[in-house]
């Protein structure tokens, strides 16, 4: 799962674009050219493609024998677009990295579990960016494997809907084990705690 740096094109194993990142520049393209109107075409399709896969994915989740069956509406998609002659230089654009990757653009159709956006990736790295920003690059390498270390546990509990601290605690060495047992003890909203006007 990747955004689209050249260099994760190197990497020989099936890869998944964000859809996400890609829908940002089509928007980005049409704001850049409003009286576009064969790139409003594309963007338009690719939408509607991308609206029918994720109501599936909100469903079902990331499983293929739900997922497959969006394939034919994506070589129905690729079809119009080797079907199309664009004269603006922005469709052009567009319909080139289409085909380009093409390969790489619904390769969660096919595996379980691949997501089609990176965004769980992106919030994972932040925390890490964080700590970038704070030494400035003066950690040594035993110390930033350690934090990665953490972080990624961290993440896990994050993810699995239980408290970090209370893991560590625990002396438990498997976090799946743990959440079997622990989930995440939320405190009730109530009026009176979200009263501006409590003392």
């Amino acid at each position: 799962m990747s955004d689209f740096y050249a260099a994760y094109e190197t990497i020989p194993c099936p890869q998944q674009k964000c859809l996400i990142h890609l829908m940002r520049d089509l928007n980005d393209e049409i704001l850049n050219n409003p009286f576009d109107t064969e790139t409003k075409s594309i963007a338009a399709c690719f939408a509607e493609l991308l609206k029918l896969i994720v109501e599936t994915v909100d469903r079902h989740g990331l499983k293929t024998r739900f997922l497959q069956k969006h394939q034919i509406a994506v070589d129905r998609f690729f079809r119009f677009l080797g079907a199309s002659e664009f004269r603006s230089e922005a469709a052009s654009k567009c319909k080139q990295r289409f085909e380009k990757n093409r390969d790489t653009l619904f390769t969660f159709l096919r595996y379980d579990g691949v997501p089609w956006n990176n965004n769980n990736a992106e919030h994972a790295i932040k925390a890490f960016a964080r700590l970038r920003d704070v030494i400035a690059g003066t950690s040594s390498r035993k110390g930033v494997d350690e934090y990665l270390t953490l972080l990624s546990v961290a993440e896990t509990c994050e993810y699995r809907g239980i408290d970090f601290l209370e893991f560590l605690q625990s002396g438990e060495r498997d976090v799946h084990t743990f959440a079997k047992g622990h989930r995440r003890k939320r405190l009730p909203r109530t009026i009176a705690s979200d009263s501006p006007n409590r003392r």
